[in-house]
């Protein structure tokens, strides 16, 4: 009686520290239950949806505990603001409610990812002792008896997707681009969608909300297709958690202990396992989605192909990036000009770095730099051109860093990468290249823009400025080439999947598309097969409990 009593607590209660994977086998009797039930209403647009939107309920709370109350919040009163932007006709009360759904969307994000951060900073820039006391994490406490510390902040699983997926709707409203759902269960639905709630990708409402009210429409093509990519996300999380855990979190833990040749090894695995993690996810969903009948948009598109900065961020988490190009950088006034929000963002910025700081003097600095930068754009022309025409690149990126966390780490990631598209906007006007297309002028150009992009990843992967400092120390002072044969050896097995991971990212998209369209048109028992041999295959690579993927902590 008490192993039963256990089992439904199990299932059904929240535990923080069990969140639901995909790639757990608790999610797959889950979601084979919800596909049972699922088989005898899907034809019922209404009834598929309200089962569908209580089902990722149940999945949030299970992922996220007590944070399931900001979600049903964000809900309510953005289907409230979007109802009161389609209907009124007044320009002036259609900003004003728009602007209540963006304070209210930010103020929750920013509560919940920086109010630790703020009342830190704050101390030790007042010299004060004020103390951060978490009222949620007592009332989760208090609840669902979870054993969450009262005094920092807990994490909040998916909270910035499903914010900005949010606000994309109310922002379409005023823009006139979709029209408003029947009624708040499909807005909920639309929001908290299981596949795409917790790790993505971002779906904006112009791009979703239509599918709602089709027809349940799959074919066996479909299918199979969808069993593809769940197979090839669930390959690509046990590929990324083998190479970490036998690799890359320990460079990265104890850098010290480690070469310099070793710490370039980690650095390039690094990328190839954040990009296999996150792609897997990804895959996992749309393969998800798209059996429960819905479409969700590729996120990822071949990263490592780039041949600079600007082809990667088109091709890597293009939910996100996308959003903050259609919601943020054209907003602010694109490569043309920069405009009073653009400003109004470089404040919000210059606090948080005064904050980061904790240090006056760097205040005074930040303001006298200010005064300087506008000093000189008053005075030359070319300055202020050059300022208004690159400062909603640098802004969307410096933002683009923060939306990942509250440290000067996120900062100098998405700054360095902010330069780097500066950079190859400029150089692609001088550039000698423009009209090559031989392979080693390509090959040249990908394995630049690769280790740009892997490097401006220390800071994003490192837990603190002196890690980053040993690492760089690492490869400057103590690079070990007398050992490179020996550390090639020593991690043959993981270096040789590391390598094969990066030559089969490479592969022709053609190819890519043969080989998936091959697949989806096999046999039941052909694909059965196929299934079989890989996930023996992925077995073997599988050491201890599965990690939780990178992006759940954003």
């Amino acid at each position: 009686m008490q192993y039963k009593i256990e089992l439904i607590k199990n299932i059904f209660l929240y535990d923080e520290h069990k969140a639901i994977l995909f790639t757990q086998l608790f999610f797959w009797g889950f979601f084979g239950v919800v596909l049972l039930i699922y088989s005898l209403i899907y034809k019922q647009n209404r009834l598929r949806t309200y089962f569908l939107f209580g089902v990722s309920l149940f999945f949030y709370f299970k992922t996220s505990g007590l944070f399931l109350l900001l979600l049903m919040y964000t809900i309510c009163i953005d289907y409230l603001l979007g109802n009161l932007i389609a209907k009124n006709e007044s320009q002036k009360k259609k900003k004003l409610y728009l602007g209540f759904s963006v304070v209210s969307n930010l103020f929750f994000l920013c509560f919940f990812k920086y109010a630790y951060f703020f009342t830190e900073s704050y101390n030790q820039i007042m010299n004060s002792n004020v103390q951060f006391f978490n009222h949620f994490a007592q009332l989760s406490n208090n609840l669902l008896n979870t054993g969450f510390s009262v005094n920092k902040m807990m994490p909040a699983i998916g909270v910035s997707f499903f914010t900005f997926q949010s606000l994309s709707y109310t922002i379409d409203l005023y823009r006139n681009k979709i029209t408003p759902v029947k009624n708040i269960l499909d807005y909920g639905f639309f929001v908290c969608f299981f596949p795409h709630l917790v790790a993505g990708p971002i779906v904006k409402a112009n791009e979703f909300i239509h599918q709602i009210y089709k027809p349940y429409s799959l074919t066996k093509l479909q299918f199979n297709t969808a069993v593809f990519w769940i197979l090839n996300g669930f390959g690509k999380k046990i590929v990324a958690d083998y190479i970490a855990v036998n690799f890359i979190d320990r460079i990265f833990d104890s850098p010290n202990l480690y070469s310099g040749v070793e710490v370039i090894f980690g650095i390039f695995g690094y990328s190839l396992q954040i990009y296999m993690d996150f792609s897997g996810y990804t895959d996992m969903a749309i393969g998800i989605a798209l059996i429960l009948g819905y479409t969700l948009k590729t996120n990822f598109n071949s990263p490592y192909k780039a041949t600079s900065t600007s082809e990667f961020w088109k091709r890597w988490h293009i939910s996100l990036s996308s959003w903050l190009q259609e919601y943020l950088y054209i907003p602010l006034g694109g490569n043309k000009k920069g405009t009073i929000g653009s400003y109004i963002a470089i404040a919000v910025l210059c606090l948080f770095m005064a904050l980061l700081s904790a240090n006056k003097f760097f205040i005074y600095a930040l303001i006298i730099g200010a005064i300087v930068i506008i000093a000189l754009s008053i005075l030359f022309k070319k300055i202020k051109q050059s300022i208004n025409t690159n400062i909603n690149l640098m802004v969307t990126m410096l933002l683009g860093g923060l939306w990942h966390g509250s440290s000067w780490l996120f900062l100098i990631w998405g700054g360095l990468n902010g330069l780097g598209l500066i950079a190859h906007k400029i150089w692609k006007e001088y550039s000698p290249f423009k009209k090559t297309n031989d392979y080693a002028t390509k090959f040249m150009l990908i394995f630049i823009t690769l280790t740009f992009i892997s490097f401006t990843r220390i800071f994003f992967r490192s837990d603190s400025m002196e890690t980053v400092n040993v690492l760089f120390d690492r490869m400057k002072n103590h690079l070990g080439l007398d050992l490179l044969f020996e550390i090639i050896y020593g991690y043959r097995g993981v270096f040789a999947i590391i390598i094969l991971g990066y030559l089969i990212h490479w592969i022709p998209e053609k190819i890519k598309i043969n080989y998936r369209t091959w697949f989806a048109e096999q046999r039941l028992e052909v694909i059965s097969t196929i299934i079989i041999i890989c996930v023996f295959l992925l077995y073997q690579l599988m050491s201890g409990d599965m990690q939780p993927f990178i992006y759940f902590q954003f």
